[in-house]
């Protein structure tokens, strides 16, 4: 039946102070002011007692297992010391009764110790056992002894450490040994969790970021059937394995693709830098791929009708996706980027050459919120100067660089808003864009982003995929054309101003979360 929701604020193009909108079949059939609603006979009827309804957000890239794991065990972003997370770990020992521990979070620069846990220190606080802890980065991780000794030849991997603290491959290793020790309970039960908690949040699809090196295939094929089966986010699959272009297709993967990595992070000195790092001057970080087998992988995409997506953060990683597209567009003969995508894209040298790309720069706003500014991590990593390039929102839109947000969920918490007042307030107001700009990066340009054009919209004949919010009064842009009025009057989300609360979010006309309302 169809379903009237009126008594609003409704975020549209369609009309201006629209009030109401018409949901029939998983399509919006009519928006517009409260007027006209009563000529919508024969529907049933939704008060919003003057919420905000505007279209849902999209997350272009989480990790939903991990994201899981991390909302209901062992999450180490509070801790404030090396000593509160070993005792942290201590109580999530106890309760496992021996079961292997998974956890994430932490970040040593924080910590008054400015170091890590060891691997015996982690036997010590988990009674023996096996126990996983990445960074917060995910990109290196602490592991207990007997996880590391589940490892046939971890010793003789890049990046091993005796000492417990596992970088490169040998973090491949341990992760894939922690994974592989989880019940098909448990990943479900964690998956169930991330997409809940991203439904809470007005988020309305996710883009899953597996591989084999991150997950598994039967990770992401149970995800996807969790989305398919259940009132959560819809998933859309991407697959970063090198050359993996039948697995992505048998996977159901819109993408051979994502979090392929081409280098690692700041956090962990693994991001690759045509300069070596401030804090570690025989360091440059590693580029793991050579540019042929990228333009090769990204041809074998194109020829698939695939996406290409690589995971570049350092400005020698992006270069090299840069240099492998140009390898392929000359040999096409126009730019092989159209339709790619490049991960998080942090130190962009040169934002002209990647417009000229055609890549879409799928990008994370909260990272600068953590480790931006002066006293940050990145300036720690590269000095103030290096620094200050990394993440310049408006440098790319200023290029023409089309960019997406998400949050890389476990690595920073899942929350749209803000990660749109991120991008709209980052930590140099130079490389400020405006809010309305943000919020079309973290909506509409998430269906763009998956080669899905015509979503994030609330006009008729799209699909009825939208939020709910307990909002402020709308924000005037004074920047937009008097034609775009209509969307410009966003919430304002300016530091130190309460974020919106989602009290509702519908997915193709079927309520995903409700705080309420729609059952009210």
């Amino acid at each position: 039946m169809p379903t009237l929701y009126r008594n609003g604020r409704v975020r549209t193009p369609a009309a201006r102070d629209a009030t109401a909108l018409l949901v029939d079949g998983g399509v919006i059939k009519w928006v517009g002011q409260e007027a006209a609603a009563a000529e919508q006979v024969g529907a049933d009827v939704v008060d919003l007692d003057g919420a905000l309804v505007t279209a849902a957000f999209v997350d272009a890239h989480v990790h939903a297992t991990s994201t899981g794991l991390a909302l209901t065990g062992l999450d180490l972003r509070a801790a404030g010391s090396l000593a509160e997370a070993l005792a942290a770990l201590d109580k999530s020992a106890r309760a496992a009764r021996g079961r292997p521990i998974l956890g994430s979070g932490w970040d040593e620069t924080r910590w008054p110790e400015q170091r890590p846990p060891t691997a015996a220190e982690l036997d010590r606080a988990s009674y023996g056992g096996a126990v996983y802890l990445a960074r917060v980065d995910v990109h290196s991780a602490v592991a207990s002894s007997s996880l590391m000794a589940a490892v046939p030849r971890l010793r003789d991997l890049t990046g091993y450490r005796a000492d417990g603290w596992q970088r490169g491959p040998a973090h491949d290793a341990v992760r894939d040994a922690a994974q592989g020790a989880l019940s098909a309970g448990q990943r479900r039960d964690a998956q169930r969790a991330a997409l809940r908690a991203a439904a809470a949040l007005g988020i309305a699809c996710v883009h899953e970021m597996a591989g084999p090196v991150i997950s598994s295939a039967d990770d992401l094929l149970g995800l996807l059937a969790l989305s398919a089966d259940e009132p959560v986010p819809e998933v859309i699959g991407y697959w970063g394995e090198l050359r993996g272009i039948d697995t992505a297709r048998e996977l159901g993967a819109v993408g051979a693709g994502g979090d392929l990595f081409c280098d690692g992070s700041l956090g962990s000195h693994t991001a690759a830098l045509h300069e070596p790092y401030a804090d570690r001057p025989d360091s440059s970080g590693l580029l793991r791929f050579d540019t042929a087998e990228v333009a090769e992988h990204i041809a074998l995409c194109a020829a698939a009708e695939l996406q290409a997506g690589f995971h570049a953060i350092g400005d020698a990683a992006v270069d090299q996706v840069l240099d492998a597209v140009d390898l392929v567009s000359e040999r096409r003969g126009r730019p092989a980027g159209v339709g790619h995508r490049i991960e998080h894209a942090e130190f962009v040298r040169d934002p002209a050459r990647l417009a000229a790309s055609g890549l879409t720069a799928s990008m994370q706003p909260v990272f600068d919120t953590l480790w931006g500014g002066p006293d940050g991590m990145y300036a720690a990593r590269l000095g103030a100067a290096r620094a200050r390039r990394l993440n310049r929102f408006a440098d790319l839109d200023a290029a023409g660089v089309p960019f997406v947000f998400g949050s890389d969920a476990p690595v920073t918490e899942l929350g749209p808003w803000a990660a749109v007042r991120a991008a709209a307030y980052p930590s140099d107001p130079a490389a400020a864009i405006t809010p309305q700009a943000a919020f079309t990066a973290h909506t509409e340009a998430g269906g763009r982003a998956a080669g899905r054009d015509g979503e994030g919209v609330l006009v008729p004949g799209r699909p009825a995929t939208f939020a709910v919010w307990r909002a402020g009064e709308p924000v005037a842009d004074t920047g937009q054309p008097a034609a775009d009025a209509a969307v410009s009057g966003l919430p304002d989300i300016a530091p130190g101003r309460e974020l919106p609360t989602c009290l509702a979010t519908v997915r193709s006309g079927r309520p995903i979360f409700d705080a309420g309302l729609l059952s009210a």
